[in-house]
């Protein structure tokens, strides 16, 4: 059997023991397994190793070489794309033909595509939660320097994080990379998008028997509008007066509860007057995941890490040590206790009772739950008892109707 060139990334297995010297669309492979995909334009496959599931992409070694290229530079950047694993070059075959290449890529855990979204002609209650998590997508690729050059619904992949949807760019096929984008590339990708959504919005409409006027064309025009808010609100400077440097803290923690960590602050003398610009350089939307990681070790997706973080410090003030309460001592210790007895043994019964799903997921689904009925019963529920009435209600999640922003909100 003729052997491939391959490229593999650390952390990832060598793939030598796949059929290369067959196109993938022939493989029948025992690594081969089945996962929920949307529509590609090159063959695709998933397998699954020890170190995790893989797709694989078919497709020319230029192409195969500039996606791989891009997605590892991404990386770097970014959390909210696809990671490589590894390059695959056929040097026997002809480097046009789509089975010369592949790009390998890991799967994004507890993913799944658009349709699994969808509700009647749209995404129903789900489209406030599908604007964010374009318009947050889009505002994290472009301030890490990405042109997509093309977004649609089918090359995102999409997963809950806590009451709201996180949205992880899969296919750079066509994206490039610089290192600040311009005003006009960031509105040609803006563009792009619209007007493939509107396709992709008629095409749903389609699939699920309505008429092109039900269709939900609008979708990419409104996911512009939460883009420009969340891009102002991100990149605009603060101009102040030298007794108003309490407003550096406010604009720093504003960003901070959009998710966002900052890299800098940089203070400018303006113009000839007494007053100051302030200019804050953003890093990617990981504040609170950092922030968990950090004093707990666990990870988790933004919002998911941002609901637990309260749950924390509820845990701390309800159960914390008096003598070294609020202490740096008294709280790891709180957060210790709090991942030894509530957070490990719920996840890992949350994991027994559904484990197909993200038991991260599932905690933060409880943590809804509690606060619901704590809220309508207007006093403290313990955790143990709102946990067996959660299990017995059907382990329900949050209700997009519900606990989905207002529309004017930023993502």
């Amino acid at each position: 059997m003729p052997v491939p060139q391959i490229h593999i990334r650390p952390g990832n297995p060598d793939f030598l023991d796949l059929p290369w010297d067959q196109p993938i669309s022939d493989w029948t492979d025992p690594h081969l397994v089945e996962m929920p995909t949307g529509i590609h334009r090159h063959p695709v496959v998933f397998v699954a190793f020890e170190e995790g599931i893989y797709a694989i992409k078919e497709l020319p070694v230029r192409l195969a070489t500039h996606e791989f290229e891009t997605l590892r530079t991404l990386s770097e950047r970014t959390t909210r794309s696809g990671r490589p694993a590894g390059l695959v070059i056929r040097p026997w075959a002809d480097p046009h033909q789509e089975c010369s290449g592949a790009v390998i890529t890991r799967f994004v855990d507890y993913a799944f595509p658009y349709r699994e979204l969808v509700s009647g002609g749209g995404f129903g209650t789900r489209r406030t939660q599908m604007l964010d998590a374009f318009a947050g997508l889009l505002v994290e690729l472009h301030m890490a320097g990405c042109f997509w050059g093309d977004c649609s619904l089918s090359n995102v992949l999409y997963r809950y994080d806590a009451g709201a949807i996180e949205a992880v760019m899969i296919d750079a096929e066509t994206s490039r990379l610089y290192d600040i984008l311009s005003d006009g590339q960031r509105r040609e990708d803006l563009d792009i998008m619209q007007m493939n959504l509107a396709g992709d919005m008629a095409d749903i409409a389609a699939s699920q028997g309505y008429d092109l006027d039900s269709a939900d064309l609008e979708l990419g025009f409104d996911i512009t509008k939460r883009y420009d808010a969340l891009w102002r609100e991100l990149t605009t400077d603060l101009v102040i007066a030298p007794h108003e440097r309490y407003r550096i803290r406010e604009r720093v923690g504003r960003l901070n509860d959009l998710g966002f960590a900052i890299d800098d602050v940089d203070v400018i003398p303006f113009g000839s007057s007494s007053r100051i610009r302030i200019s804050v350089s953003v890093g990617g939307r990981t504040f609170h995941s950092q922030r968990l990681r950090e004093s707990t070790g666990i990870d988790a997706s933004e919002n998911q890490a941002r609901q637990i973080l309260s749950d924390v410090r509820y845990h701390d003030a309800k159960y914390g040590e008096k003598g070294e309460k609020g202490s740096v001592t008294g709280k790891a210790v709180a957060t210790m206790h709090w991942r030894i007895t509530r957070f490990e043994p719920f996840t890992r019964r949350i994991a027994d009772l559904r484990p197909e799903a993200d038991p991260i997921q599932g905690y933060c689904d409880f943590l809804n739950f509690r606060f619901a009925i704590a809220s309508e019963r207007e006093h403290d529920i313990e955790s143990e008892s709102a946990l067996e009435e959660w299990i017995e209600s059907g382990l329900p999640g949050f209700d997009p109707a519900i606990t989905s922003r207002e529309p004017d909100s930023l993502p």
